[in-house]
């Protein structure tokens, strides 16, 4: 059976909160709510003024982890600041998961590149998880959406150094690049099977520029905004995002993301991840005004 994405073109906070209510799934008990918390100086990022309707809804902590490269996120303090200068904390609660403490390991007997997966130990408070993603190109993914929010962004400081060296943390920087793409899909297998599927997807396609929003200094969006999509399917939701992309021909912005997400080989990542079954690139694009 394919995996049901539910689509919309009218980007409205309200409407992310409409998407999430069609996919009829509760959220239970504690609800981790993972965000991208925006470099200081980045442009792109989504505020929470956007996501507040659906965050007040579901009524979970917002959680992040600490970056693995200089800036205004790689330590706790830094990184407690930035939250609270971009709004974070002022609306809801929020938590640093590896803030203090040991990392929690998580296991990953099946993963190609590894097989252990190191995670803000604050994780195991947790019994689902709302995942909001940012769709956009990457510097090194090419790429960034549900896959890697669950894979880097759930990562500790050092485990994001893990997956990046496939397993290799002083390799950061210099490991084979189709090797990091694979690792990111093992590390999101990882949090896919602790939360034993109790997970949401939402994928924002807006302000997608070629940079992450992890980058201090982005380029601005090139390509006209998309829509919102929902999904159950971590897999079949960021394929969804890329075959919309594809489709966007008449966009002059277009052939520049594409340039990005290919000359990463992006879509590995996706490969990689349908190949360790816990999603399927097969789906079924349900759109609704």
């Amino acid at each position: 059976m394919k995996s049901k994405v539910y689509f919309s073109r009218k980007i409205t906070p309200e409407n992310v909160l409409e998407l999430y209510k069609m996919l009829g799934k509760e959220l239970t008990g504690k609800v981790a709510i993972k965000v991208h918390s925006g470099e200081a100086g980045n442009q792109n990022f989504l505020r929470p003024e956007f996501w507040k309707p659906l965050i007040d809804h579901v009524g979970g902590t917002v959680v992040e982890c600490n970056t693995a490269y200089e800036g205004s996120r790689d330590t706790t303090e830094r990184h407690v600041e930035t939250m609270r200068q971009h709004g974070w904390s002022e609306n809801f609660d929020v938590d640093i998961m590896d803030g203090e403490g040991p990392d929690l390991v998580l296991t990953i007997p099946n993963g190609k590149c590894i097989k252990e997966n190191y995670v803000g130990k604050n994780l195991s408070n947790y019994d689902s998880m709302l995942v909001l993603s940012h769709f956009k190109g990457h510097p090194m993914g090419g790429y960034g959406g549900a896959i890697k929010q669950l894979s880097i962004g759930v990562a500790s400081s050092y485990g994001k150094k893990y997956i990046h060296g496939v397993g290799v943390p002083e390799e950061f920087w210099t490991s084979d690049h189709d090797s990091f793409l694979e690792s990111m899909a093992d590390a999101a297998s990882s949090v896919v099977e602790f939360f034993k599927g109790n997970v949401v997807y939402i994928n924002v396609m807006k302000n997608m520029s070629v940079d992450c929003d992890c980058c201090s200094v982005a380029e601005d969006p090139c390509m006209k905004d998309i829509g919102i999509l929902a999904s159950l399917d971590p897999i079949a939701i960021d394929q969804a995002c890329i075959d919309l992309v594809y489709a966007a021909t008449d966009d002059p912005g277009q052939a520049h993301l594409l340039e990005r997400i290919e000359s990463r080989n992006g879509v590995h990542t996706i490969e990689a991840a349908a190949e360790l079954g816990y999603g399927s690139r097969e789906y079924e694009l349900i759109e609704v005004s």
